[in-house]
């Protein structure tokens, strides 16, 4: 059975940073790209970023570029994502997800962590 937790949200004002984690199990991460993938309230899912299986090759969409950074620890199943000079526009809930590569389409979703940017 595939788990996927994701931790670290919280509330933070704006220009603020805040680091998710998401951890894995039941699943050879090694072998999976994985993603960050946020809803905001009201709007669609949206892609934020994906790192290659081997963490060589990531990948941001235009909003969160030079801001966020997505790397992962394969030794112990962890995804993260530090997120800096946070904006209003960045509050949703961010999920993790894993796929086989980046551009696949989703395998395995965790159940999402809050982030709140206080203006």
């Amino acid at each position: 059975q595939v788990e996927m937790e994701e931790s670290g949200g919280g509330l933070v004002q704006a220009g603020g940073s805040l680091r998710l984690s998401c951890t894995v199990s039941g699943l050879p991460f090694a072998d999976y790209a994985m993603n960050w993938i946020r809803q905001a309230p009201g709007k669609e899912r949206e892609g934020v970023s994906c790192i290659s299986a081997s963490g060589d090759s990531t990948l941001y969409s235009d909003p969160v570029k030079g801001r966020f950074t997505i790397s992962r620890d394969n030794a112990n199943n962890t995804l993260y994502l530090q997120m800096n000079d946070l904006k209003p526009d960045d509050t949703a809930v961010y999920y993790c997800a894993a796929e086989r590569e980046c551009g696949d389409g989703m395998d395995y979703w965790g159940k999402g962590t809050l982030v709140t940017i206080s203006s």
